[in-house]
């Protein structure tokens, strides 16, 4: 069955390729956005991610996107989670409930958030963060599962975190994939405060859900390049 980022995929057309990356990354991210391992929030190892005894997962059923943005902005602006006289975990909870806020002016908030929600939010709250657009998958294509793949493996190998939406034949919940492992991807999940190795594979089998919690990917957020 085709899922509503792989209708959207349909109706929109073929995808401009992404940028081949240079050595130093700046074909895909920019030297300004690379963000390796995002220091500071996550731990760059696998399982879960904790800072202050605090862990670092969503605080509401429908704010899976929101704190893949505030992971992602909290690595590409030093101290933007460092300040208030509140603890970590405490300023962890309220950064996500106010980029809920800011990401959903329009679309209701039970119902999560949308990729142009995300995407709006990164360019006007963490410019640090690079340029993004929205690249809706078809899963039932496997040449566009795999050039969706590719694309995403060529952002994080730059140091580009790429933020997924993946589901069921709906749209369900957001990820980040942060950068490459032996084989794959290593995605934070945030329902689950965990950073998990992906193999790619697992989404053209649909069997990614033991990791993603969703089997099917719908769109994710790629870097654009400067210029």
């Amino acid at each position: 069955m085709l899922t509503v980022g792989g209708l959207a995929r349909q109706l929109i057309g073929p995808a401009r390729p992404p940028a081949a990356p240079r050595r130093d990354g700046v074909g895909t991210a920019g030297a300004s956005a690379r963000v390796a391992h995002l220091p500071g929030v996550l731990t760059g190892g696998v399982g879960p991610q904790r800072r202050d005894g605090a862990l670092l997962h969503q605080v509401g059923g429908t704010t899976c996107g929101p704190t893949v943005l505030t992971v992602l902005a909290a690595s590409t602006e030093p101290g933007w989670l460092d300040t208030g006289a509140d603890g970590f975990a405490d300023r962890f909870g309220a950064a996500q409930r106010r980029v809920h806020r800011q990401a959903n002016r329009l679309w209701p908030r039970f119902l999560g958030t949308t990729p142009f929600g995300l995407l709006r939010w990164l360019r006007r709250y963490a410019p640090a963060a690079g340029r993004y657009r929205v690249a809706w998958v078809d899963d039932t294509s496997a040449a566009d599962l795999t050039g969706a793949c590719d694309a995403v493996t060529a952002a994080v190998r730059a140091g580009r975190p790429v933020p997924l939406m993946v589901g069921t034949w709906l749209p369900r919940h957001w990820v980040l994939a942060v950068d490459e492992a032996k084989r794959g991807w290593r995605v934070y999940e945030p329902s689950s405060g965990e950073v998990r190795v992906l193999d790619p594979d697992l989404l053209h089998g649909r069997r990614a859900g033991p990791v993603l919690g969703w089997p099917r990917l719908h769109a994710a957020l790629l870097p654009v390049a400067p210029g």
